[in-house]
């Protein structure tokens, strides 16, 4: 798949790490360095520019190694970029540590995935097909 993308940042284009990757990493675009506070919340540039085609979405997911080395998150895990969005993409970044994260240009700051999904069509029904499992949720399975 072909992905149109303007580049405004001082880096390279996303890349797949190996070739059985799902995401690939996206650096973070700052003209200056960013002191995230335990619990403070940044929306960090990209400079990435897409044109996703409709009927896939690009997903936005934190890196494994930034959330364990240095409890760095992402608020809204998994972000979702919609194929009719044209702004700036961009990370929304918390810092779950109780030590400050200096946040530098070119850092890699999360992964991105390119996922197809479909479109749904709501049927109002009076009633659901029974299942073993009912209404049980929230830890319902763990339950002996």
């Amino acid at each position: 798949m072909k992905i149109k993308v303007i580049n405004k940042s001082r880096h390279e284009l996303p890349a797949y790490s190996t070739e059985a990757a799902a995401g690939m990493d996206i650096r973070a675009s700052l003209k200056a360095d960013i002191i995230l506070k335990p619990m403070d919340r940044f929306m960090v540039p990209t400079g990435l520019f897409l044109e996703i085609p409709v009927g896939f979405e690009a997903q936005i997911r934190p890196r494994s190694g930034l959330a364990i080395k240095k409890g760095i998150s992402i608020v809204n895990s998994p972000g979702t970029i919609d194929a009719d969005y044209r702004g700036e993409v961009c990370i929304i970044l918390i810092n779950l540590s109780i030590e400050n994260f200096v946040l530098k240009d070119g850092d890699r700051i999360c992964q991105m995935v390119i996922a197809k999904h479909e479109k749904a069509e709501w049927v109002s029904v009076e009633s659901l097909l029974e299942t073993n499992r009912g209404a049980g949720g929230f830890g319902h399975t763990g339950k002996k």
